[in-house]
C-alpha cells in the first residue's frame, strides 16, 4: 500500500489483472510470484542497503524514504516477490519451460540505485534477474531494454560496470530522474540511451528502436533479452507526455521479440515498471502480453 492519492497504487495491479482476465488470455500459464531470495538481491545491492530497507518497514502506516517513495507493512514482501517473480521467470525461460514470460508485479524497480531507493522503487528487480541469468545460469551476455517513459537510472547504475550486460533505454528527456543522456555509455560501452523529445509520439520512438536500439542489441548478441515494460509513455498518462498509443506498445514489443528470435531463440523476460493512467496501463499491458503470447506460439 502507498499513501492515498499516490500514483503507484494497488489499483494498478488490479487494472492489469482485470485486463488479463479476458478470454483472449486463457492460454496464459499463470504462476504466483515466489518470495525472492535475499542472496539474489545481494547480487546487485550491498548488505547494508538491504538491511536499511528491512529496518525501514513500519509495523503500521507509512514511512517515507524520500518525497516519492514510501513503504508500508507489506512493502518488503511485495518487493521481494517482484525479485522472486523475475528470477523464476528467467529460470523458466532458460529451462525451456516457457518461450517468454511477463512478471506483473509492483513496486517497480528500475529507479532503485545500488544503495538508494527512489522513484517508487526499492530493489532493481530487472538488474537482479539479469545477474541471475549471468551468474547462476552462466550466460555470457544479456541485454535489458527499458521502454518506460522515465529513464531507468537504477538499472543503469546497477549494470554500469557489468561488461556482460547491455542496458538500452528509450525515455522522455527532460523528465524525472534527469539521467539518461546519450553520452552516458557505461564502463564497458554497455549502456545505450536514446532520449526522446516530449510530444513526439510514435515516429521518433520507432526510429530510435529501428535505427539505434535494436541494431545495438543485435550486435551485442545476447543470450536473453529482459524488458523493463513501463506503460507511462501513453498519451493518457499523467506523469509524462510522449504521446504513445496502445499500438506503439504492441509495435515495440513485436520488434523486440523479432530481435530476440534472431539472436537468442526468442528468449524474453519482461516485467512491469510504470504506467499510472489505469485505462492506458490496462490496454498497454494487454497489447504487450498479447504479442508475447503470439510469438511464443
Amino acid at each position: 500500500m502507498t499513501p492515498p492519492g499516490h500514483p503507484e497504487r494497488v489499483a494498478r495491479y488490479q487494472a492489469i489483472t482485470q485486463a488479463l482476465s479476458d478470454p483472449a488470455f486463457d492460454g496464459l500459464i499463470r504462476k504466483e510470484a515466489p518470495m525472492g531470495d535475499r542472496a539474489e538481491v545481494l547480487r546487485c545491492h550491498p548488505e547494508d542497503y538491504v538491511a536499511r530497507i528491512e529496518a525501514a518497514i513500519p509495523a503500521e502506516g507509512y514511512r517515507s524514504l524520500d518525497a516519492d517513495t514510501h513503504v508500508s507493512p507489506g512493502s518488503l514482501e511485495s518487493a521481494m516477490r517482484a525479485v522472486g517473480g523475475n528470477c523464476a521467470a528467467v529460470d523458466a525461460v532458460l529451462a525451456g519451460k516457457a518461450g517468454n514470460a511477463f512478471t506483473a508485479m509492483r513496486p517497480p524497480g528500475h529507479h532503485a540505485e545500488t544503495a538508494t531507493a527512489m522513484g517508487f522503487c526499492l530493489f532493481g528487480s530487472v538488474a537482479i534477474a539479469a545477474k541471475r541469468a549471468l551468474d547462476h545460469h552462466g550466460l555470457g551476455r544479456v541485454a535489458v531494454i527499458d521502454f518506460d517513459v522515465h529513464h531507468g537510472n537504477g538499472t543503469q547504475d546497477l549494470l554500469w560496470s557489468e561488461g556482460r550486460a547491455l542496458f538500452a533505454s528509450s525515455h522522455q528527456m527532460p523528465l524525472y530522474p534527469g539521467s539518461g543522456a546519450a553520452h552516458e555509455t557505461g564502463a564497458h560501452d554497455n549502456v545505450l540511451n536514446a532520449p526522446l523529445d516530449p510530444m513526439t509520439g510514435s515516429a521518433q520512438m520507432r526510429a530510435a528502436y529501428d535505427q539505434v536500439i535494436l541494431p545495438a542489441v543485435r550486435d551485442w548478441q545476447p543470450e536473453l533479452i529482459l524488458i523493463s515494460a513501463g506503460f507511462d509513455a501513453h498519451a493518457d498518462d499523467p506523469l509524462a507526455n510522449l504521446n504513445w498509443t496502445t499500438e506503439d506498445f504492441a509495435w515495440v514489443t513485436r520488434r523486440i521479440c523479432e530481435t530476440a528470435d534472431a539472436v537468442c531463440d526468442g528468449r524474453v523476460v519482461s516485467t512491469l515498471e510504470g504506467g499510472y493512467d489505469l485505462g492506458a496501463l490496462a490496454e498497454g499491458t494487454a497489447a504487450h502480453v498479447q504479442v508475447l503470447m503470439e510469438v511464443a506460439g
